[in-house]
């Protein structure tokens, strides 16, 4: 009978558990069992997975302090995914319980959800697919809530998710739309209105309405009842009234993170005191007060994870303090706390860089701009704006360079012989000095390391009990064998096989004994024998070194060495000061018009016109000053203006100065227009007329950018009138004077491509099917010339040669040729040459030349005719 009660019992409770997890009865057990399921189970489950991916994301998307914090702390994808797979494990979990939930619980009857719970697997559903940023299904998700789920106690914080979406989606006027009416038609709980106004600032900020977004981010943060998030609020306020010019209210904002201490995140903290030091007052500040709290940001153990940071702050503060000694150790500690800011890392370097370039130290600016270039964006205009910087450093380290050598060259020249001797000697004790520094700093370190091999050999292993031994008091320890040494007993660390550690050896005993005879009891020092023995090889070895002392000359200690290669031709020393007055006038050129270093500037271009420049140099240097005085200095400008005006009347900066048409500028060719102008020309192949204009334009525009343009056409011109000799020699002088020019580097090319080809070029003795007739003649407006043309037109006509033509060649500045072209073979060139020469109709009394069009080439490129003439 008992036994029938209880299986009636355990009927029963099947019976209820079956009813239970019916989910198409609307009874009160069926919806409570579902719901605590679905809630305590699956939702659970796909919950931890959900909160473990968002703390994923904020740990791997850190925040880039130097732009506008989004009030989001999620960096979006390259690409935003629409129906692909989940890319995070974690949110997979989640959206999988999820599904599985809404699958398995879901108790529609009648049109009505019955399942308290399925609106929150819908918005579990939506927020995974929204973290993993694949927003049309997330959209769908949150669509689903409000459509299916009007009355959801969670309602209002689906419309935020939607709208959260949309806003992601590029969607930002309807974000704006609905979540104002959500606000407007309902009173919402007050973390939801803070997170509504949060996501209305990421809206205004994305449509660039930085006014309705500062008040936006206000009521975020009085609303707010997360700590985090008011720290990120009142940062990102901050930075607007920056962006905005209200300076003292983003400084208030900042002190308002400040003030959180431990309510916010540490980072906020120490970036919000960053952000009040870029806005320091330097004119009306409390510098006490700046460097006390900086000063316990340092100090304060607790920040250093951020030292990198906040030692770069230091050292903007001292830099903008011109305390340059100061900030350049500060940017170097932050650059050895080994930031993980990249940027930060460029900042540091740029600074540094600036440092070094005001100073006028440009080869080790150029390396910090280098470093500098590595950490940057390459897509930046910070990027470009360095790397353009970096490229003129080039030239200026090229021309400072040369100026300072020869400079000294210079310098010393000009000392009397008894000066120059001085001048040597003084020079070789300085170098003394630093070269016996070098060696004992050397000989530091070497015992240092001496020390540290002894300390790591201090203690052994015992090979049978594997235990560390030390060595008993009183032995000494040789240092270890250097790994990797090759030694006699192959990969033995035996002591003797190991020179290093021999000479090690013999230098500590020398320490400790000093010299001994290689004796019996030589530990007796005391005896005399070994005292006689010790005296004798002492004095012997200090014998020794004398005689080596007194023989061996150091070649770089003596004037001699020097005097011997100071020049002394008055053509090398032309050259030289040539040489320093074009890198003066460059650099003066550079840092007015690339730099905009006026006083640099000025203090280049003065030097120029002191040293005996080149007459091309003397205007456009005295003009240049004239337009730098103007800034610098009045009165030397009205100066220097009448000098100029005086001294070239007629030339072209005169006019300008002279400014007699108001219109004088426009006047007179510009630069670009006239070199297009003769480059038309030398197309023509008017290559004297070209040739013969260089000079004066060269001079005329010396200081523009277009002289490189105009000196390179000067060369062409050269080689098509001088040959291939003359043709290197300019293009040398193209690429020496402007090395870091296209038309520079163009000529280089030439030089190391294309003239070892020309030079080979030789007459060759083999037959040809390409045959010319020359006839040497002047100026092609030269009545001879016009006469010798039309006999030979009238020839051509009149014999009905439709294979045959003429031109008129350029040779030489004073000598064209005018060719017959077309002919197959020499004998008929022979025979037209005797026709053109017998025929009473024509009687050409031009000795005619006759040569194939391959050495024809050769006579062009080298301007041997003669030559040719000779050997033919």
């Amino acid at each position: 009978m008992r036994i029938n009660i209880i299986k009636q019992f355990f009927l029963l409770l099947f019976l209820v558990f079956v009813a239970a997890c019916s989910t198409k009865k609307n009874t009160f057990l069926s919806r409570n069992s579902h719901a605590l399921s679905t809630k305590y189970n699956i939702l659970y489950n796909g919950g931890v997975g959900f909160d473990k991916g968002v703390q994923t994301i904020k740990s791997n998307n850190d925040d880039d302090f130097w732009q506008l914090l989004p009030p989001e702390k999620m960096q979006l994808k390259e690409e935003i995914l629409s129906s692909s797979k989940p890319s995070n494990a974690d949110f997979e979990l989640a959206e999988t319980k999820a599904t599985k939930a809404i699958q398995k619980h879901s108790m529609n009857i009648g049109g009505r959800e019955r399942n308290s719970q399925i609106d929150e697997a819908y918005l579990m559903l939506g927020k995974a697919r929204y973290f993993d940023q694949r927003f049309v299904p997330a959209l769908d998700a949150f669509n689903y809530i409000l459509y299916k789920y009007p009355n959801s106690s969670r309602i209002y914080e689906a419309k935020i998710w939607r709208e959260k979406t949309n806003m992601r989606l590029g969607n930002d006027a309807l974000v704006i739309k609905n979540i104002s009416k959500l606000l407007e038609d309902h009173k919402v709980k007050k973390q939801v209105f803070a997170d509504a106004n949060a996501l209305l600032t990421a809206s205004f900020l994305n449509i660039e309405e930085k006014d309705s977004a500062v008040a936006k981010i206000k009521l975020a943060i009085e609303f707010t009842k997360l700590n985090q998030d008011r720290a990120r609020y009142r940062f990102i306020l901050g930075q607007l009234y920056q962006q905005l010019g209200y300076k003292d209210s983003a400084i208030a904002s900042y002190q308002s993170v400040i003030e959180m201490k431990r309510k916010a995140e540490r980072k906020f903290v120490i970036q919000a005191h960053a952000k009040k030091a870029e806005l320091f007052d330097f004119a009306n500040g409390d510098f006490v007060l700046f460097e006390e709290t900086f000063d316990k940001l340092v100090k304060d153990r607790e920040n250093r994870p951020y030292k990198d940071l906040i030692f770069y702050n230091y050292g903007m503060y001292h830099d903008k303090k011109n305390n340059q000694k100061q900030a350049r150790e500060f940017y170097s500690a932050s650059l050895k706390a080994n930031s993980k800011d990249p940027y930060l890392i460029a900042s540091n370097y740029r600074n540094l860089g600036n440092m070094y370039f005001r100073e006028a130290n440009y080869p080790i600016a150029a390396k910090y701009y280098d470093s500098t270039l590595v950490k940057l964006n390459i897509k930046s205009r910070e990027f470009l704006k360095i790397q353009k910087i970096r490229k003129n450093l080039d030239e200026v380290i090229l021309y400072e360079a040369v100026a300072e050598r020869n400079d000294s060259i210079l310098t010393v020249v000009a000392l009397n012989p008894s000066d120059r001797i001085s001048y040597f000697e003084n020079y070789i004790d300085k170098l003394k000095k630093e070269d016996e520094t070098k060696r004992l700093l050397e000989e530091k370190n070497a015992e240092k390391q001496a020390n540290i091999d002894r300390n790591n050999a201090a203690s052994t292993i015992d090979p049978i009990t594997n235990a560390a031994t030390n060595p008993p008091q009183g032995v000494a320890m040789g240092p270890p064998a250097i790994p990797g040494t090759p030694s006699i007993a192959g990969n033995s660390t035996f002591y003797f096989y190991n020179p290093t550690t021999i000479a090690f050896g013999k230098l500590e005993f020398k320490k400790i004994w000093g010299n001994r005879a290689a004796i019996g009891n030589w530990r007796m020092s005391t005896t005399a024998t070994t005292n006689t023995v010790n005296d004798t090889l002492s004095a012997s070895n200090e014998a020794i070194d004398k005689i080596e002392e007194k023989d061996i000359v150091v070649e770089k200690y003596t004037t001699e060495f020097y005097l011997t290669q100071l020049p002394v031709e008055k053509v090398i020393l032309d050259s030289i000061n040539k040489e320093r007055n074009f890198a003066n006038y460059q650099l003066g050129i550079i840092y007015k018009e690339k730099f905009k270093e006026n006083l640099l500037a000025v203090a280049k271009l003065e030097k120029l016109l002191s040293s005996n420049p080149e007459e091309k140099l003397v205007l456009p240097a005295m003009y240049n000053l004239y337009k730098l005085y103007q800034i610098t200095d009045v009165i030397k400008a009205t100066t220097m203006k009448n000098s100029i005006i005086a001294q070239y009347p007629d030339s072209r900066y005169a006019q300008i100065l002279n400014n007699a048409n108001p219109n004088a500028d426009s006047l007179i060719d510009s630069p670009e227009g006239t070199y297009t102008k003769w480059y038309r020309l030398y197309e023509q192949e008017q290559y004297a007329v070209v040739l013969a204009a260089m000079d004066q334009l060269i001079l005329q525009f010396s200081g523009e950018e277009i002289i490189s343009k105009l000196e390179l056409l000067k060369a062409n011109a050269i080689g098509k009138l001088k040959g291939v000799t003359a043709y290197k020699d300019a293009l040398q002088d193209v690429a020496d004077n402007y090395p870091n020019t296209d038309e520079g580097k163009n000529a280089q090319l030439i030089i190391s491509d294309q003239i070892p080809y020309l030079e080979k070029m030789e007459f060759v003795d083999k037959p040809s099917n390409n045959w010319k007739i020359l006839y040497r003649v002047g100026l092609r407006d030269d009545q001879a010339t016009k006469d010798l043309q039309e006999k030979i037109k009238s020839f051509i006509d009149n014999g009905d040669l439709k294979n045959i033509y003429f031109s008129f060649d350029g040779y030489t500045a004073t000598e064209q040729f005018i060719t017959i072209h077309g002919i197959n073979s020499k004998l008929y060139a022979d025979d037209i040459a005797f026709v053109l020469a017998d025929k009473i109709k024509y009687k050409i009394t031009n000795t005619p030349i006759v040569v194939s069009a391959e050495n024809y080439k050769v006579i062009q490129i080298k301007k041997n005719l003669e030559t040719y003439l000779t050997i033919k």
